[in-house]
């Protein structure tokens, strides 16, 4: 069995949650599950290659930097996950078997293979719930202080998947309230020359999902996940167009689903 130390990460490595603007009152809070790539030092590289930690399979290209410039831009916290999607998947129940990914796309990830009970529980007590916590913690203060949230989980992806090209420069993904999500659609549909997704090619469920379903279906907030073809936000320059996008359209949809 692959095995991991009682102490998952040790000093000196980085934090697992990174907090941005923290405590700005803008209504939107965004979330990034996937914004980092890195390894705990204790499991090297998960047995892959290093180039294989900078390819999607590892993390949402380009959405930290989009969702910071968004951030500020909104005057809004962001809270994102640092530690590879490899380690432990951060939008999937703990115990799911994409939780803790044995072959990612048709890549095997060779130290995720046989993990012990053990194993499995020190990623999900060290990197996945610290996490969500924070977001927990971050929705609750919002709710005792009176102030109005709508949840925005952050997620890039990949132009092609398993040799099939796609098209789609963004997507919306909903499941039980697509009232935020289809208002945004709408929105980015209007914009010349873009192809958006409507709950494709994706979709939110609570098999799939857990950052939706929790903290914003559980909680009654609106919410919406934003998906944004990889190669398209790839360099800094994307990144600023795309989050200049978002801040003027955003706020558009949030406030007229929120007037209605």
């Amino acid at each position: 069995m692959n095995e991991t130390p009682k102490t998952l990460l040790t000093s000196g490595e980085p934090e697992p949650v990174t907090v941005y603007n923290s405590g700005a009152p803008y209504p939107l809070l965004l979330v990034a599950d996937h914004a980092g790539n890195t390894m705990p030092r204790a499991l090297g590289r998960l047995g892959i290659a290093e180039a294989e930690c900078g390819r999607h399979i590892a993390w949402d290209i380009g959405i930290a930097g989009v969702g910071q410039i968004l951030a500020d831009a909104l005057g809004a916290t962001l809270i994102q996950q640092n530690y590879s999607r490899l380690v432990i998947d951060c939008n999937r129940p703990p115990g799911s078997p994409a939780s803790i990914a044995e072959i990612s796309e048709l890549t095997p990830i060779p130290g995720n293979v046989a993990l012990s009970e053990a194993a499995k529980a020190a990623r999900a007590r060290e990197i996945f719930w610290p996490y969500h916590h924070r977001i927990e913690a971050e929705l609750e203060r919002r709710r005792q202080s009176g102030r109005p949230t709508a949840l925005i989980a952050l997620h890039s992806f990949t132009p092609a998947f398993r040799g099939e090209v796609r098209a789609w420069h963004a997507a919306l993904l909903y499941n039980r309230d697509p009232r935020l999500a289809r208002r945004l659609f709408e929105l980015l549909k209007e914009q010349q020359g873009l192809i958006v997704g409507d709950n494709e090619p994706y979709h939110v469920s609570d098999k799939t999902d857990f950052t939706i379903p929790v903290h914003g279906e559980r909680r009654g907030l609106p919410h919406a996940l934003i998906e944004i073809r990889q190669d398209l936000i790839a360099e800094e320059s994307g990144q600023q167009k795309w989050a200049k996008l978002l801040a003027r359209l955003l706020p558009q949809a949030y406030s007229e689903i929120a007037a209605g």
